[in-house]
């Protein structure tokens, strides 16, 4: 791990790194430029041959969408106690995201003119699920839940098969219990490709949603504009600002929480003193050793985790600001004082007592954050992502009459005479 305190010498260039902006570099663009056209150009072929090279997986074209016969398989093979938690983590996420609806609203301007807005959900999304080495059943909940808790009738599910073809069946029954309407066996970029194209298999989606790994974010990237997207959201990261009120062991078993994701994940703890640092550091050492996943654990230990002193409280919060963590986790002194200074995260995880655990598979509010520093302009997911604004206006012979020489004056300036023209025929016509 890196560790690093404001009284070295190189601490000002650390600093100013330290001020992310998420950009994928000239390899990773290249490559998912050349899968993204693979795809358009050769569909469902397409992602047979890139199932094979990626996932190691023989698919056939005419079996890349998960049928009811799996589907029930899966269901059956699933243990009571994660439907139990599936069921509860969905109560929370629907409840959460019909709560934060935006509702049809109107208002009668100065001119007296009718403008308002309506909302409806969208009518087809496609949502990435990871797969990898760990089936992240949560995200399939904090994603396709939201968008079948919005409304939406159509939720395209697209996750990456195991090498025997199959998806991990509790990974399906949740994909399933969240409202996927389809479930497509494919991963990576050419599984956000299909979505967003279109194959024979998987008609095209008006917008993507879902994290990703490197891949699979910038391909969401190139399709910004063919399709909508969400966000940025990649790799797992946490940052943890503490001070000596913090409990080392809650710390350590955080940070360890979010390393376990795997060898891209990033780790961080900013603490106001080097007892803080040191007695985490102790800490995850004594814990790490008796953890089930040793080798993404130690990848990111070793190149992912970074531990800094800073000055005091109000270079933390600056940090904090800079790195635009995904996570952040505030356990200091009167945090409830120190949080409305937390401007460019994810998700906020307030004091000791609060564990990241808690809001990555059941709280309520998505789990799918910016990542890469990309907090500084997105959020995590939330239900009006799914929704579709349409605005309105509606005039009357009156607020026509108030509205037209401010018209007027608008379309000379600009040349437009026509668009004065459109107004003022009302009017003259209106006074006949």
């Amino acid at each position: 791990m890196k560790r690093i305190s404001y009284q070295d010498a190189n601490y000002d260039e650390f600093r100013r790194s330290f001020n992310r902006r998420d950009e994928a570099t000239s390899e990773t663009r290249e490559a998912v430029a050349e899968i993204l056209d693979r795809v358009r150009e050769g569909g469902d072929e397409a992602l047979v041959e890139f199932a094979a090279k990626f996932d190691g997986a023989t698919l056939d074209t005419s079996g890349l969408l998960v049928t009811a016969k799996e589907i029930a398989e899966a269901e059956a093979t699933v243990s009571e106690e994660l439907k139990t938690a599936v069921a509860a983590s969905l109560e929370n996420v629907s409840e959460f995201a019909r709560a934060s609806m935006r509702q049809d609203w109107e208002r009668v301007n100065a001119q007296g003119v009718l403008c308002g807005e309506m909302f409806h959900p969208l009518d087809r999304v496609g949502v990435y699920v990871p797969g990898g080495t760990a089936p992240l059943v949560s995200t399939a909940l904090m994603t396709a839940g939201v968008a079948s808790a919005v409304g939406v009738p159509d939720i395209v599910v697209a996750t990456p098969c195991g090498p025997d073809g199959k998806i991990n069946p509790n990974l399906l029954y949740a994909v399933v219990a969240s409202g996927a309407t389809q479930i497509l066996r494919v991963g990576g970029a050419h599984g956000i490709a299909a979505m967003g194209y279109g194959t024979a298999s998987v008609e095209p989606v008006s917008k993507l949603f879902g994290p990703g790994n490197k891949f699979v974010v910038e391909a969401k990237r190139q399709l910004f504009g063919t399709v909508g997207v969400d966000l940025i959201p990649g790799p797992s990261e946490v940052l943890i600002l503490a001070d000596e009120t913090c409990r080392p062991d809650y710390v350590a078993a955080d940070l360890l929480a979010q390393a376990e994701h795997g060898k891209e994940s990033v780790v961080v703890l900013v603490a106001t003193s080097s007892t803080v640092l040191d007695a985490v550091e102790k800490e995850i050492h004594a814990q790490a050793s008796s953890l089930s996943r040793q080798e993404p654990l130690a990848q990111v230990l070793e190149n992912g985790m970074i531990m800094v002193e800073a000055r005091d409280l109000a270079e933390g919060i600056d940090l904090v600001n800079d790195f635009a963590p995904e996570h952040l986790s505030l356990v200091v002194a009167n945090a409830d004082a120190v949080l409305p200074q937390i401007r460019t995260t994810g998700a906020v995880y307030v004091g000791n007592d609060s564990p990241v655990a808690v809001g990555d598979f059941l709280a309520g509010p998505s789990h799918t954050l910016p990542t890469g520093g990309s907090a500084k302009g997105f959020p995590g997911i939330t239900a009006d992502m799914f929704q579709r604004r349409t605005s309105y206006v509606k005039c009357t012979p009156e607020s026509v009459a108030n509205s037209e020489p401010l018209v007027r004056a608008f379309a000379k300036v600009e040349g437009l005479d026509a668009h004065g023209n459109s107004v003022s025929i009302r009017l003259n016509s209106n006074k006949e």
